[in-house]
């Protein structure tokens, strides 16, 4: 019998405080996996298509990955599923944490609820019995406190393991996510505004039943030798050296392909961090509210967010559930409890060079204040820049903000519109759904400044630097992600060597060519969205995979856990199906592909005029329709044939 995963989910009515065990056929999980892919099965096929994102017939899901729990490495991720109030599609946000194989432990590869509770509650499952509990003491409180509360209650002879949203969930902020293990956020996709909307408070799992897989032997033996790739850690240069680097690198007419094992020591060393001032040098990083460059935050302001400084206050390595590189960090400080998650780069970018603030305490605060009230940084950031940008623009005025001189790098204002913001107070309830409702309530052409794409912000990755990350802000069914594909990930994930129909990449190519327009640079693009399902699906690290597949075991662990003898391209099938599956979401709710593509000032419409990405412009139109031939959608509209549906329910 195949093993790896659990064989069942449980659904939660909480308008009635009901249970429903359902078994799940191994067929399913053949064709979906588990995590995000059996999620978005159970999804597309219980929410009806006029269904609030708020309301009663949404549905919040909770699920683990096929990979986890079984002795496999970087495989400990969950996800937060759901229809999204933010873009008002498919929805789902992905963290790490220890709360993933406590999913299975309770004997199930997934959580779902439905309709709506009449006072606050948690669910609580204790040796794999389920249970809702009066929540209301701690309704108010934020995400850790709520943690720290649940497990001084009901820890016993385990410590259990809780997801809860803060303030900001409550309040059913739109940009609002969960949280797990004291601050780590599942953030993107307005998740936690759907979990308050359904009085749910958290999700606190206690359970020990045993997770099986198929070949141990073999399981050890992929995961040692994967080990190995991650130890290796040379000596490698200091933070002030990677903005040096990166500086000399803007000027280089050729680039090489990135191989992930250099991403890997700057993640050993710094955590994501090591991106900060290296990603502003070249180019990646946008600034001023993406109307800036390079130039606008220069290397004395960019030296406050220096790597090696951020890690003065570093006082132990995190480790994610089964992850050997431990790219997280434990920081001291002035904080309620004497210390915080490290700020990862997109949070340290979204309140920092996107406001041109270059105070890295404020930043540091922020985001401290973020993760405990449940609400996304790289969203809050977004949204702050667009207020800061509109004021500026004479669109907002000081009656508007409350009296806030909201100007560029004005870190006190930052800091006060974000208390307004988690509270939703005065122009805070404004800002706390995203650019994109904001500027409907706003008017006066504030929308040109609002990024995002679908409704969601854009992540810390400028488009005009790698076109890649322009096509995957567009085209995925939960649109305005960084962590989906781009042309430097397709480069590291070495797919090629495992799927040989695949385009090998050249290893040293001109710049120039990132922006043209080529089949090549599509089936790439496609191959990125396709492994990234099946990843997801397991329950897998991004930055895991991103060491390549030839040392990241993915296929071979799939197989050796659950006993299946499928080939990487019949994997990397499965990832086409579920991308389909998410795309005919989308549909089936009223989506027009078409609108999600990017804000234009993201993809160089009109182009910079200075800095690292002067004159480039991403010819959006044509990628997205080159993306969607891939899978064989209608290039005009972006729907599926009816002929690939394969995913109803018969």
């Amino acid at each position: 019998m195949p093993t790896g995963y659990m064989g069942k989910i449980l659904m939660v009515n909480l308008s009635d405080a009901t249970f429903e065990e359902q078994e799940i056929p191994d067929s399913v999980y053949e064709k979906f996996l588990s995590g995000a892919g059996l999620g978005g099965f159970i999804l597309y096929n219980n929410i009806p298509a006029d269904a609030d994102p708020l309301g009663p017939d949404n549905m919040l899901g909770f699920v683990s990955g096929l990979l986890t729990g079984t002795g496999s490495l970087f495989t400990g991720r969950w996800m937060v599923m759901g229809k999204s109030p933010l873009t008002g599609g498919y929805g789902e946000a992905n963290c790490g944490g220890n709360f993933s194989p406590a999913i299975k432990r309770c004997g199930y590869d997934a959580i779902f609820f439905k309709g709506i509770s009449e006072k606050p509650v948690y669910l609580y499952i204790k040796n794999g019995t389920p249970e809702l509990k009066d929540a209301d003491h701690l309704w108010g409180k934020d995400a850790i406190e709520t943690e720290e509360t649940l497990i001084a209650e009901l820890t016993d002879k385990r410590k259990p393991k809780v997801a809860c949203i803060g303030p900001a969930g409550e309040k059913m902020s739109c940009i609002s996510g969960v949280s797990n293990d004291m601050g780590r956020m599942a953030a993107r996709s307005g998740l936690g505004a759907v979990m308050g909307s359904k009085k749910l408070k958290a999700v606190v799992l206690d359970s020990a039943k045993k997770i099986e897989s198929h070949n141990r032997t073999e399981i050890k033996a992929l995961s040692q030798k994967c080990n190995k790739w991650v130890q290796f850690q040379p000596w490698f240069v200091n933070g002030n050296g990677l903005r040096i680097l990166a500086a000399l690198l803007r000027f280089l007419p050729l680039q090489t392909a990135m191989d992930g094992m250099l991403w890997k020591l700057m993640l050993r060393k710094w955590g994501t961090i090591a991106l900060n001032q290296y990603s502003v040098e070249l180019g990646d990083s946008p600034i001023k509210n993406w109307g800036g460059s390079n130039l606008d935050f220069k290397k004395e302001q960019s030296a406050s967010i220096n790597p090696d400084t951020i890690l003065e206050s570093e006082t132990s390595k995190y480790h994610c559930y089964s992850c050997p590189l431990g790219c997280g960090g434990i920081c001291k400080g002035n904080f309620p409890n004497g210390e915080t998650h490290k700020p990862e780069y997109e949070s340290i970018m979204a309140l920092s060079g996107l406001a041109l603030n270059d105070n890295m305490e404020s930043v540091f605060q922020m985001n401290d204040r973020l993760n405990r009230a449940g609400m996304d940084t790289i969203s809050a950031g977004g949204t702050i820049a667009f207020a800061i940008e509109c004021f500026e623009r004479g669109i907002l005025t000081k009656e508007d903000t409350d009296g806030l001189e909201l100007t560029w790098g004005n870190t006190d204002a930052m800091m006060a519109l974000l208390e307004k913001m988690i509270a939703r107070e005065g122009i805070g309830n404004i800002l706390a759904d995203g650019v994109k409702k904001a500027a409907e309530k706003i008017g006066k052409n504030s929308d040109r400044y609002a990024i995002h794409a679908g409704g969601q912000e854009l992540p810390m990755h400028d488009s005009r630097f790698d076109p890649g990350f322009a096509v995957h802000y567009a085209v995925e069914a939960n649109p305005g992600r960084h962590t989906i594909g781009s042309q430097m990930y397709y480069e590291m994930y070495r797919l090629w060597k495992k799927d040989k129909s695949l385009p090998r990449p050249w290893l040293i190519y001109r710049k120039a060519s990132k922006y043209k327009v080529t089949e090549k640079k599509a089936i790439e693009a496609a191959a990125c969205s396709k492994f990234m399902n099946v990843l997801n699906s397991a329950g897998g690290c991004a930055f895991g995979a991103q060491i390549g597949t030839d040392r990241f075991p993915i296929f071979e662990w799939l197989n050796a856990v659950t006993g299946w003898d499928k080939t990487p391209e019949e994997y990397m099938h499965i990832g086409k199906r579920l991308q389909t599956m998410k795309q005919a979401f989308n549909i089936k709710h009223g989506i027009n592909p078409k609108s999600c593509k990017p804000n234009i000032r993201a993809v160089g419409q009109p182009p910079l005029t200075e800095g690292a990405n002067k004159n480039r412009t991403v010819d959006i139109d044509q990628k997205i329709a080159d993306y969607w031939r891939q899978f064989n959608w209608n290039t005009d509209t972006g729907k599926p044939p009816e002929e690939v549906m394969d995913f109803k329910h018969e």
